[in-house]
């Protein structure tokens, strides 16, 4: 791996970390509570364990979480972002085999048990971070007995508080699947957002979330599962602009979902019913048989209509009150300020800028400003237009990228809503003609099928057909 590749690596993770960071402290960092409760909710941080940005369990302790919440508040995003890696000597191999072995020997030694151990008996001992980075790769780390949790009805308190996403699977159009993208108020049951697309992508789902943000402002929280589109690095960036805390369902624990999950099902028995004539059936297996005549743009027409005029006007089972009447009722939105949306959606790339002051992305070459010759930088940039790149060097704006060699002009995830044009018929039925040959071929026989049986000899045999009698003798010959 070369060094600009290893340093692409280590800044994705750390943008990973950052994100992680963000998504725990962000509630806690809030100006508008108090210290009463902020101290509440950060013990509450410091007691549970968290899924960290890699998959593995991580707890953070009280100083940590102070420090995280004042870097954010001091820094922004940015103030997250661990510190660049320094090189420092390696531990002893035979320091850390010998630690391996003290915590396989006895399971219930804690790393700074076995640091003690280690100091007792060598005289010197890594830190008990290092040892226990050591225990998880080597998969010593003991695993903690976990109380079962308890989970109860949860409603926002108020609109904007939490929406959440989700995608439907949806009907086939022109022979290609459509998938549904909505996003749901908690408190209301109001969709704030929707949009049919081809894909099951981060594109489509912005699709969906940007304008719903634009006319119904901008949610406290959004709760989303742990789908493709929905932890692409596109839709982190977006919500840690715009200040979303964005919380994804534990693998295996769909709870929370449940009112998307029951919107979907009134999708499929009022909506979807309609427009395709097919059996909604219970789930994803149903979606299957259902095929749209219409086009795209028909089929989101369709929906915005049906949403606004029949789902939004009738009576919640739940709540007792219209979605879009009780969504009405509350606060004033926070709506984002001139430009921060663009700013917030678009993606983010970041590469070396060579020593003739060119960069390469996806194909395409660029050329920058000659100070930034062998730096690090920031490409920014709408996924549907490769045409004009923002160019940022340490969270500073660099100017913009000039396009010198373009062969592509949209990312490669921003596909085509649209089905392309299907090719000019031929004309040519290849079942058609194999059955004319064959009707050819009958009509040109000499031997009449149709009288053949009694008549077709002594024997009553088609002509190359063996008797029994015949079959036997050259079986035995």
């Amino acid at each position: 791996m070369s060094a600009s590749e290893d340093h692409a690596r280590r800044r994705e993770r750390a943008q990973a970390v950052a994100l992680f960071r963000y998504t725990l402290i962000r509630d806690a960092a809030d100006p508008q509570i108090g210290s009463r409760e902020r101290g509440v909710m950060v013990r509450a941080i410091v007691a549970a364990e968290h899924r960290g940005p890699f998959g593995g369990p991580v707890r953070v302790t009280r100083p940590t979480v102070d420090r995280w919440i004042r870097a954010w508040r001091e820094h922004g995003f940015e103030g997250l972002l661990p510190p660049e890696r320094q090189a420092t000597p390696r531990s002893d191999p035979a320091v850390l085999a010998m630690a391996r072995a003290l915590k396989a020997e006895n399971p219930g030694r804690t790393a700074a048990q076995v640091a003690r151990i280690l100091r007792q008996s060598a005289g010197s001992a890594p830190s008990e971070r290092t040892l226990q980075r050591l225990f998880l790769a080597a998969d010593l780390a003991g695993q903690a007995r976990k109380v079962p949790a308890a989970f109860g009805r949860f409603e926002a308190s108020r609109p904007n508080e939490l929406w959440t996403g989700d995608a439907l699977h949806g009907p086939h159009l022109n022979g290609r699947k459509t998938y549904l993208f909505a996003f749901i108020d908690d408190h209301s049951r109001a969709i704030t957002g929707h949009r049919f697309g081809f894909a099951e992508d981060t594109v489509r789902l912005a699709a969906a979330l940007r304008p719903a943000l634009a006319a119904r402002g901008i949610p406290d929280g959004v709760y989303v599962d742990n789908g493709s589109a929905f932890v692409d690095a596109a839709l982190l960036r977006s919500c840690a602009s715009l200040g979303i805390r964005l919380v994804h369902s534990a693998p295996g624990r769909p709870q929370g979902r449940g009112k998307i999950e029951r919107f979907f099902r009134t999708v499929r028995d009022q909506f979807l019913v309609e427009i395709t004539g097919a059996d909604p059936g219970p789930g994803g297996a149903a979606e299957q048989g259902r095929h749209y005549a219409g086009s795209l743009d028909e089929l989101n027409t369709l929906f915005t209509a049906w949403v606004e005029t029949v789902y939004h006007r009738a009576v919640h089972s739940e709540t007792g009150q219209p979605p879009l009447e009780r969504y009405s009722a509350g606060p004033p939105a926070r709506h984002p300020a001139p430009g921060e949306l663009r700013e917030a959606f678009l993606w983010s790339e970041r590469r070396k800028v060579t020593k003739t002051a060119t960069v390469s992305l996806h194909g395409n070459a660029y050329q920058v400003d000659p100070l930034l010759a062998g730096m690090h930088v920031e490409l920014l940039f709408d996924p549907f237009d490769m045409t004009a790149i923002e160019v940022r060097h340490d969270g500073a704006a660099a100017g913009t990228a000039i396009p010198h060699v373009i062969s592509r002009h949209s990312h490669p995830k921003a596909r085509p809503e649209q089905p392309g044009t299907p090719p000019p018929a031929t004309g040519i039925d290849y079942t058609a003609m194999i059955a004319a040959a064959h009707d050819a071929a009958l009509a040109g026989e000499l031997v009449s099928y149709a009288g053949l049986g009694a008549g077709a000899g002594t024997s009553g045999q088609l002509p190359g057909q063996l008797t029994i009698d015949q079959a036997v003798a050259e079986e035995h010959a």
